[in-house]
């Protein structure tokens, strides 16, 4: 019983951080779109991005399979 509270904790510890993260993504955004810059530059914010989410949702799915098995 005590594992699965262990389990527990280090579930919510992890998912907390997958939440921050996606936050900060979105912070990171906002202050993209308050910068006055060339087309190529906004595309390269827009790939960095992109590429962010992509891991964390990575990360996420990582986090997910984690804790699916134990």
């Amino acid at each position: 019983m005590e594992q699965v509270v262990v389990q527990d904790k280090e579930w919510a510890h992890d998912w907390n951080i997958i939440v921050n993260i996606f936050n900060i993504i979105d912070h990171l955004k906002s202050l993209f779109d308050d910068l006055d810059v060339s087309y190529l530059r906004e595309l390269q914010q827009n790939i960095l991005i992109l590429n962010l989410e992509k891991y964390v949702w990575s990360l996420q799915q990582y986090i997910i399979e984690k804790y699916s098995r134990e």
